[in-house]
């Protein structure tokens, strides 16, 4: 079990920072914290895979709505065991088995290994039980004591290699999708907030299908992998030794005629063989949407458990439940015909065709010794019980023994519907296979998508037709702008002839403009304020200078993301203790290296009004949901103490301050000033004038914009009114004093 320090090291070190951007992760399992080395994926890995993950053209269309940007349901209509298949899994297959010598390579050589002896003990097997047999008909009673104990002898390897081929094809599993987990994550969550495009830039994945791609179908496609391996090897390398081994007894014809029934076999089930790629790719997609509506009821439910909004959401989650169900029941029928012909040929005309051939030693013997001389003499070796039974029956004609005769018929039947089993299982690793296709359509659309939105390429859309000529066209796939995240300091925040468009990926009208040409620029110390009204383009100015939105025209330059920060409206509470809330997004290490202590972080807690939250939650190191535990005004105050914590040379403040009460809000953005601290403000709030030199006003009209400066006289004047109107109220105290005691005397009058 854990002791407790072990708990507090695996909760404070969340992780060890290590040489070259490794990290040392701290995972407690099993009783124990393991300790785990997590090193990044590398820039050129990510460039030297990236023109494996660009999809083909699509062919040219005369319509103009073809050429949006791919969905998942479009491509779940292209999905099949086809060459672009292939291409799909070579490419995935470069990133879960990156080089010859990786540990993949490795498990996939024992993994060979164990099926190659199962198959070589299966051949022992199938000479035993003849031979125990034949001894049991002819009553040789040592013979049949000795083959019990080589029985059990072969019992013994036999049940260990077939636990090793489980346990290896697990290993498989597993390890191609740690490799496969860890390069999604790489390029999900990079310094490019590619997690962020995902859902709101891009149409292919979209909000609602984007953890089910990185957890459910990463998985699947995995474990399908390692499966068909294992399916598609082990009956592989039985058909060839078993066929081999069998041609001994039935001879060449026989073997022509084995052969002859794979063919018919593989031609009738591939006609019959409905498209599982496809519909295995549809009922992830439905298996995403489906999980995706219980996913937003638990975000959500506070409000619509205000809206009382149950039974619409029950109808919501309902229809996406039933589309599931009605596909699954779909697939169900269509394998009731694939079902009946798939047993119908593989196990009666495979067992018919089985007992003909291996009746061909007993009713055609002269034809088995044709074939056998034919073949050069090979009886001879004495070590081979199959073999010596083909030399007996040469030397006798037609004379065999009932009990040689027995010992040959069940060899060769244990040989044959060991046979059919592998031919049966090969058969049905193409449904396997296409099952894996669709797998692979949708793990290669993530890492398609991941690629492309991490180096800004995104789906390109023509002009339409019907808008008006001059009118700007903002499309993702043609940006003209730049963002500069490394300005200078003193250079300050800037945009230079920028238009705030708001993206629509997807949409054939474009992005819609918010800001026309936006020409600001803030040096430190040069406090500015934003406002407008709701829809007006305050918010989607933050989002495009940091990164989120792109800038289709112009250029926009910040400092480095150590000398700006962002606070939004809505704080993020993380899964930790009360001190990473603060030092968020530090971890523990980093804020042991930065030489800061529990004390700084009291003094900081003060200033934001928060100093009895470690007294009354039992100190920094407990751990809960803090985002069930505080208020909103607590949220948004711990956003400024992580402003405090970090300090920036600029502070972007989008309404982080909404829900704090106007004498806390002034006190906090007195100590952000006192600090240096260069404060980019959008808010509402009048009483803020007083904190800021500029004042950045969106008209929302046709997305114009004007920017003054706040003087002293104006924030004077500003308080005079408020002062005016304030006193204005207290002057009709009185009367309403004598209004309040007529309405008393009247209603006692009354009663």
């Amino acid at each position: 079990m854990l002791t407790t320090p072990q708990i507090e090291m695996a909760q404070r070190d969340l992780y060890n920072p290590l040489p070259g951007g490794a990290r040392e992760l701290l995972v407690p399992t099993q009783g124990r914290v393991s300790k785990v080395v997590i090193r990044p994926t590398k820039a050129s890995t990510f460039a030297r895979h990236r023109p494996l993950f660009r999809k083909p053209p699509p062919a040219p269309s005369s319509s103009s709505s073809s050429k949006r940007a791919p969905t998942t349901a479009a491509t779940a209509q292209r999905v099949g065991v086809n060459r672009e298949f292939f291409r799909q899994l070579a490419a995935i297959l470069r990133i879960i088995i990156p080089h010859a010598t990786s540990k993949e390579v490795w498990l996939l050589g024992a993994h060979t290994t164990f099926l190659l002896l199962r198959t070589y003990l299966s051949l022992l097997v199938a000479q035993l039980d003849g031979k125990l047999v034949g001894d049991l008909v002819s009553a040789n009673g040592k013979g049949f004591l000795q083959g019990l104990c080589y029985w059990f002898l072969l019992a013994v390897p036999s049940v260990y290699t077939n636990a090793m081929i489980r346990f290896l094809q697990s290993k498989l599993a597993i390890s191609f999708r740690t490799r496969l987990t860890r390069y999604v994550h790489d390029l999900y969550l990079d310094k490019h907030n590619t997690f962020y495009k995902v859902v709101n830039l891009d149409a292919r994945i979209g909000a609602s299908g984007a953890d089910q791609f990185v957890t459910t179908d990463v998985n699947r496609f995995c474990e399908t992998l390692s499966a068909l391996y294992s399916n598609v090897s082990k009956p592989s390398l039985d058909l060839i030794l078993f066929n081999i081994q069998l041609g001994r007894s039935i001879g060449g014809r026989g073997s022509i005629g084995l052969f002859a029934s794979y063919i018919a076999t593989a031609w009738i089930l591939r006609k019959v063989t409905p498209a599982f790629g496809k519909l295995a790719a549809i009922e992830a997609k439905l298996e995403g949407d489906f999980r995706a509506a219980h996913s937003r009821l638990i975000i959500n439910s506070e409000e619509i458990a205000f809206y009382d909004g149950a039974p619409i959401e029950k109808d919501i989650l309902t229809r996406a439940y039933l589309r599931l169900i009605k596909h699954v029941n779909s697939i169900y029928k269509i394998r009731i015909l694939y079902g009946m012909t798939e047993d119908m040929v593989v196990k009666y005309m495979w067992s018919a065709a089985g007992y003909l051939l291996i009746s061909i030693p007993v009713f055609f013997p002269k034809a088995r010794e044709l074939a056998q001389a034919a073949a050069g003499s090979s009886v001879a070796t004495k070590g081979d019980a199959a073999t010596n039974v083909a030399v007996e029956a040469a030397s006798v004609g037609d004379g065999l023994s009932v009990s040689q005769r027995t010992e040959n018929y069940i060899s060769n039947r244990r040989l044959l519907l060991s046979l059919a089993d592998a031919g049966g299982r090969l058969m049905l690793s193409w449904k396997d296979l296409s099952e894996l296709a669709g797998s692979t359509s949708r793990v290669y659309t993530l890492l398609s998508t991941l690629h492309d939105l991490s180096s800004d390429n995104y789906a390109s859309l023509p002009r339409p037709a019907d808008l008006a000529p001059g009118k700007p066209f903002y499309d993702l796939g043609a940006l003209n702008g730049r963002l500069v995240d490394d300005a200078p300091v003193s250079e300050g925040v800037s945009f230079d002839k920028v238009p705030i468009v708001a993206p629509a990926p997807g949409v054939a009208q474009g992005g819609e403009e918010l800001v026309k040409q936006l020409s600001v620029r803030v040096k430190p110390g040069e406090h500015l304020l934003i406002t407008g009204g709701n829809g007006s383009g305050k918010t989607a100015i933050a989002r495009v200078l940091a990164g989120l939105w792109p800038v289709f025209e112009g250029v926009v330059a910040r400092p480095d993301d150590s000398n700006i920060m962002f606070l939004p409206q809505r704080p993020y509470l993380s899964s930790g203790s009360l001190r990473d809330q603060i030092i968020y997004p530090h971890s523990y290490p980093d804020f042991a290296a930065s030489g800061k202590t529990d004390a700084d972080l009291m003094d900081i807690l003060r200033k934001v009004h928060l100093s009895y939250l470690p007294a009354r939650e039992g100190g920094y190191d407990v751990r809960k949901e803090w985002k069930d535990i505080l208020s909103g005004g607590e949220k948004q105050r711990m956003g400024m103490a992580r402003l405090f914590y970090h300090l920036p040379k600029y502070g972007i403040l989008d309404e982080c301050t909404s829900a704090v009460s106007t004498d806390v809000e002034g006190s906090m953005y007195q100590h952000a000033k006192d600090l240096g601290i260069t404060l980019i403000t959008i808010s509402h709030r009048p009483s803020l004038f007083q904190h800021h030199l500029y004042l950045l006003r969106l008209t929302g009209d046709e997305g114009k914009w004007e920017l003054t400066q706040i003087g002293e006289a104006d924030q004077s004047l500003s308080f005079q009114k408020e002062i005016e109107s304030l006193k204005g109220k207290l002057a009709e105290v009185e009367s309403w004093k004598v209004r309040l005691h007529d309405i008393d005397l009247e209603l006692h009058f009354k009663a």
